[in-house]
């Protein structure tokens, strides 16, 4: 993946490039959350690659979206050992986007339902009858598909 000719990165500019912090940086190398070992330079501060910036950049996005950090090791870990684990890592990360699909869905209904009570307020204000909402109970539409 990396190259010795690729120019390297301190620890401050991937954590400028990633949004994450120093400190997060070095527990995601201490968690091994790393395809590879995080190299040092000859004055033994960490180096990185413009590679390991794009990993960090997934492993954001893995993150945000609820893959736990020891799966995301466990992903790590298979990358690392090589050929033979492709089968494996394609089934975690199908897994995932599963996951991640259903919590878009949810989140979908959510909105719409959010959305319903955001139109009955706009009416109601405009009516001058938002002051009944709530008098006798929550007031909610029927959704637009039940007719």
């Amino acid at each position: 993946m990396t190259t010795a000719a690729q120019s390297t990165l301190t620890i401050g500019e991937v954590s400028e490039l990633t949004g994450l912090t120093t400190h997060t940086l070095r527990f995601y190398e201490q968690e091994g959350l790393f395809f590879a070992p995080v190299r040092r330079n000859a004055a033994g501060r960490r180096v990185f690659t413009q590679d390991e910036v794009a990993w960090l950049r997934v492993c954001t996005k893995l993150r945000s979206s609820g893959m736990p950090l020891p799966e995301i090791r466990h992903y790590a870990q298979l990358v690392l050992q090589g050929p033979g684990t492709e089968v494996e890592r394609f089934e975690i990360l199908r897994r995932h986007e599963a996951k991640v699909q259903q919590q878009v869905a949810d989140l979908q209904e959510a909105l719409d339902v959010i959305h319903g009570k955001v139109e009955l307020y706009a009416r109601r204000l405009a009516a001058g009858t938002a002051d009944q909402l709530w008098r006798n109970g929550p007031e909610c539409d029927p959704p637009a598909d039940a007719g």
